[in-house]
């Protein structure tokens, strides 16, 4: 048997005690986790706690456990073998905002171990000296959103937990306004709309199916469009997400008769032969922070607007006749 000590600092504060003590000992069964509490072999700041226990800047935990379940994972890190380019938009000590590019995945998948968004952030990261994942018990820098592989535009990255429980709050809160552009065949039968419907995923099809009626199974959604400009058969949208829901702005702009240019799971074949994108010619380019309640650290982004420019598909779209 061993002592551990634990002293909580600000990236583990705010956890459930048990939550913590999974992502920080993952050789330590959850059911000896659940019974090491219950015989006091955990205790915070001395004394019993439970599985709930929030911790608090300062806590000091004390594990009384085997050696085996203390056994360090071996210092390499897989983001390490990921490239560090990226393409960054802001930062500051909180959070990065990075244009994602089109090809690119957020995540790693079973088909890509290793290069992503994430992992290209972490690397970065850690070659700044601003991430040691020894120092961290449960924390790593993560992202706020995410976008598909063949969608860009911006997503945001925390560097700490404060940033990330603050924007995933403000997510959920929609006091974000994300805007997207995009290009779709056909022209719009109005110049504005806020189009209305519910969204079902598939999960096995990897795909999203939109209907005008709800179920069970189906979630509201509201997507905002502009016409900007129409050339030959195609129309530049401006979209306001009003709600964030999986492949919203693809299968909702498909369900009324204008899927994206170039996009293959939610258009056709024969309207793609007709350009020729590689991707869907679509890209998140603003993010603006509206705050309507408190943001903390973070308050001083309130009100502030951050725009991409460099939009592949525009140039090829204004070259139409």
């Amino acid at each position: 048997m061993n002592l551990k000590t634990i002293t909580i600092g600000t990236n583990d504060a705010g956890q459930r005690l048990d939550k913590f003590l999974i992502k920080s000992f993952p050789n330590l069964p959850k059911s000896m986790l659940y019974k090491s509490i219950r015989k006091k072999d955990i205790k915070c700041n001395g004394k019993r706690c439970e599985n709930s226990t929030h911790l608090q800047i300062g806590d000091i935990l004390t594990l009384y456990l085997k050696d085996d379940f203390f056994t360090d994972a071996e210092q390499t890190y897989d983001f390490l073998k990921a490239p560090v380019k990226l393409n960054i938009v802001y930062e500051d000590e909180n959070l990065i905002l990075l244009d994602k590019k089109p090809g690119l995945i957020v995540h790693p998948d079973e088909n890509c171990h290793f290069d992503s968004l994430i992992a290209r952030i972490q690397h970065y990261l850690y070659n700044k000296g601003e991430y040691k994942p020894s120092n961290e018990l449960s924390f790593a820098p993560a992202l706020i959103n995410r976008i598909d592989r063949n969608t860009g535009g911006i997503v945001m990255a925390a560097k700490n937990a404060d940033t990330l429980r603050i924007l995933n709050e403000k997510v959920k809160k929609r006091e974000l306004d994300k805007y997207y552009l995009c290009v779709v065949h056909g022209k719009m039968p109005k110049i504005q709309d806020t189009l209305k419907g519910y969204l079902e995923k598939n999960e096995s099809q990897k795909r999203v199916y939109i209907s005008k009626k709800s179920n069970a199974y189906t979630k509201s959604i509201l997507t905002h469009y502009q016409v900007i400009e129409e050339k030959q058969n195609y129309s530049l949208l401006k979209i306001k997400l009003l709600t964030g829901r999986t492949h919203q702005i693809r299968a909702h702009m498909a369900s009324i008769g204008h899927p994206l240019a170039g996009d293959g799971k939610y258009g056709t074949n024969q309207l793609n032969k007709t350009n020729r994108y590689p991707f869907q010619a679509l890209y998140s380019y603003k993010l603006r922070f509206s705050f309507q309640t408190p943001a903390g650290i973070l308050e001083y982004l309130n009100h502030q607007e951050f725009t991409i420019k460099d939009i592949w598909f525009l140039k090829d779209f204004l070259q139409f006749p």
